[in-house]
């Protein structure tokens, strides 16, 4: 049997493609340390994931490592060595308010575990597929240079703008305000691409919106549309920070976004760059979401508008696919924002 190693196993993404990779009769190394629970709170913990994964999945072995411990990391790819042929790297801090608090555990997570992670899969299985899960907040405040207009309940792009169909991965990584999540995301994000294309490394770097789905444990400064469900249908306080609540966001189901990395392990390239999320079908204002969830809960949201925005927040971003889609067009999202919404109330 093939090994996958997936980083960050029982959070949203990992626990998906734990999953996943499992039913494709993988053996799935996971590591995980419930770091979570430190960035966001208990509510926010992966522990239950992890427990459940450890019961219902027989070829599934968890691994307490912080991904900062090259040491206990090591153990792991010495063990199993040429036997991984894919490793998923989803573990990191993934809030750039939270990084504001602690900016050296913020750094040292995503990106010193990040080239932990390259340096042991090129001394111990070089021929590996490495997937890392980068974010569309390496661009900086840039989107919001974007030519945008104020409609009724979202900012728009003009209709003949080059991004109307969504931001591509032409669009500038410098002279933006990045915030430090920001920054340590996009130094491992080109740490990635680096070791593709100069170290011959086979690695796909993904950047991501907002991935969602019914299993992501939402918090408030991380996880926007679960965490917004979680507040209207359980009577949470909910601040909205700036833009009047227009601001748009595509959003991604966690399995549509694991389909993404099944295509790259078929059939991988060196260092290359995808942006990826749920396109203009899946998007929505912070107003429209409030709109959609409120008719599915048959709840209103207790909300405060806080005037200042977050920063380096977007006002604007749609994502667009077409590259991907051109690699692999096989690919395509079966999840709407509806069905999002949907499995979130039944679940």
């Amino acid at each position: 049997m093939k090994y996958v190693l997936i980083t960050g196993s029982s959070g949203l993404v990992g626990s998906e493609s734990s999953i996943f990779f499992h039913n494709k009769n993988f053996k799935v190394l996971g590591i995980d340390n419930d770091k979570r629970s430190y960035f966001f709170g208990k509510e926010a913990s992966t522990k239950k994931m992890s427990d459940m994964l450890k019961k219902k999945l027989s070829n599934f072995k968890h691994f307490n490592i912080d991904i900062r411990s090259k040491k206990n990391l090591e153990k792991v790819f010495k063990k199993y060595n040429k036997k991984i042929s894919c490793i998923i790297h989803a573990a990191a801090q993934p809030s750039h308010d939270w990084a504001v608090k602690e900016p050296l555990t913020d750094f040292t997570i995503n990106a010193n575990g990040t080239l932990n992670l390259l340096n042991l899969t090129k001394k111990y299985c070089s021929n590996s597929v490495f997937i890392y899960v980068s974010t569309n907040k390496v661009y900086g405040d840039l989107p919001n240079f974007l030519p945008l207009s104020e409609k009724k309940t979202r900012f728009e792009i003009k209709p003949k703008h080059k991004f109307k169909n969504g931001i591509d991965e032409t669009m500038s990584i410098d002279n933006s305000i990045h915030s430090l999540f920001g920054v340590s995301k996009l130094s491992a994000d080109l740490m990635v691409q680096e070791y593709g294309k100069n170290l011959n490394l086979k690695t796909g770097i993904f950047r991501l919106g907002c991935i969602t789905g019914e299993n992501h444990a939402g918090a408030e400064l991380h996880g926007f549309l679960n965490y917004l469900f979680k507040a209207t249908k359980y009577n949470k306080k909910y601040k909205i920070f700036g833009y009047k609540g227009k601001q748009v966001r595509d959003n991604i189901h966690a399995i549509d976004l694991v389909n993404c990395f099944w295509n790259f392990y078929l059939k991988p390239r060196y260092g290359e760059v995808y942006n990826i999320g749920g396109g203009r079908q899946n998007s929505c204002s912070m107003i429209e979401a409030i709109e959609l969830i409120e008719k599915k809960t048959k709840k209103k949201l207790n909300f405060k508008y806080q005037n200042q925005n977050r920063t380096g927040d977007h006002i604007w971003y749609i994502t667009n696919n077409k590259k991907f889609k051109k690699h692999f067009p096989k690919w395509k999202i079966k999840y709407s924002l509806e069905n999002i919404i949907e499995k979130m109330n039944s679940n």
